[in-house]
């Protein structure tokens, strides 16, 4: 991206938890671009810290990961909600697999796509989730967002509306329950990366 478009997209945006989420000591952590800029201070408000820039590419958050497991910062739920500015593959979610380790959960946000989109982030995401859904929660706000009523993204179908804000972080309750407030997240089983098909 051009130094000068990139500028227009702001900068990292932190937003601390302000509320317990109830999975352990440490906050988990959602992970996004404008679209979840969106909705930072309801997702907050249920217990995520949130890290959030606008125009945010799928590698750029792989990068936070990486930086965070580096430093032992990582905690037992991470969701990830990206996909609106670059291609989301299998590839990527392998990635964010190994990155995150067998005891932690992912939480995989579908993003809504822009009509004339090649590439169907959400099919991709599904996909991951049905091969390894023991270490995946997928929260199909693509397929909630597109039928819902009143309407939750605006006009150009992508970013949220004020109804969008509430429900996309009432979605995002999901994972935690899955995580719960004691022991690891769901513990392997079935294969390395603890579901279906193993995370290489």
């Amino acid at each position: 991206m051009p130094a000068a478009a990139d500028a227009g997209c702001g900068k990292t945006k932190r937003f601390a938890a302000t509320a317990d989420a109830g999975v352990g000591p440490t906050a988990p952590l959602a992970i996004g671009d404008s679209v979840l800029l969106g909705a930072a201070i309801e997702t907050a408000a249920i217990g995520y810290d949130v890290d959030v820039r606008g125009c945010r590419q799928i590698a750029e958050g792989i990068d936070v990961l990486r930086k965070r497991a580096r430093t032992g910062e990582l905690p037992r739920l991470v969701v990830v909600a990206l996909g609106s500015n670059s291609a989301f593959t299998l590839t990527d979610v392998r990635t964010v697999l190994r990155l995150l380790g067998p005891g932690r959960l992912l939480g995989l946000v579908t993003p809504r796509e822009v009509r004339g989109t090649l590439v169907d982030d959400a099919v991709t995401l599904r996909s991951a989730a049905a091969r390894w859904p023991k270490r995946i929660a997928l929260i199909d706000w693509a397929k909630l967002s597109k039928k819902a009523r009143p309407r939750l993204t605006g006009s150009d179908g992508i970013h949220l509306t004020i109804a969008g804000r509430t429900a996309l972080a009432d979605m995002l309750k999901v994972p935690l329950a899955r995580v719960g407030s004691g022991g690891p997240a769901p513990p392997p089983s079935g294969g390395a990366d603890g579901g279906g098909a193993a995370a290489p």
